[in-house]
């Protein structure tokens, strides 16, 4: 018989996956001393096609990760991921950053930088391609990947496009 303890709670699952992609601490020199805050950037999904971002900040890093978080589940999206694949190839841009995001056979796995390799995970893709140019700043390459994932069609308007059934596409 195991022993309950009070601390012990049911770990129920979470619906989000919650990744930190970034944090940094940034000061100013007030007349006591230093003054440090914390902006934290973080990236939730449910690894079924829905992901999101967020960017928060504070005086302390539980608190500027937990708003990044809040921020990140407000300003969630939808992705069509088929396979474990993304539909189609996409480029996406902001500001000085470019996200190429290419599909893969099954068994490549994620070839992804840190920013964009969260992402994927979250949304619970297993087999992407991706490159990244331009800027590298953590969070103009966030933005530039869910520009690219925001303009991604689904497997059926794709397929219809190129006037194929779905199981011809995806077999």
């Amino acid at each position: 018989m195991e022993r309950q303890n009070k601390f012990d709670k049911e770990r129920e699952p979470k619906e989000f996956i919650e990744k930190l992609v970034k944090l940094n601490r940034t000061s100013k020199t007030v007349k006591g001393g230093r003054r440090m805050s914390f902006s934290a950037l973080t990236v939730v999904g449910d690894q079924k096609g829905r992901v999101g971002y967020g960017f928060g900040k504070a005086n302390d890093v539980s608190e500027a990760i937990r708003k990044s978080v809040d921020k990140a589940k407000r300003n969630l999206v939808m992705v069509p991921v088929k396979n474990g694949t993304l539909p189609h190839e996409m480029i996406g841009k902001y500001k000085s950053s470019a996200i190429l995001l290419k599909p893969a056979c099954p068994g490549t796995g994620i070839i992804a930088g840190g920013p964009v390799r969260a992402i994927m995970d979250a949304i619970g893709a297993t087999d992407v391609i991706s490159k990244s140019q331009g800027s590298r700043s953590s969070v103009n390459v966030v933005r530039a990947t869910f520009d690219a994932l925001a303009n991604l069609m689904d497997a059926k308007a794709v397929a219809s496009n190129r006037g194929k059934s779905l199981q011809d596409m995806w077999g």
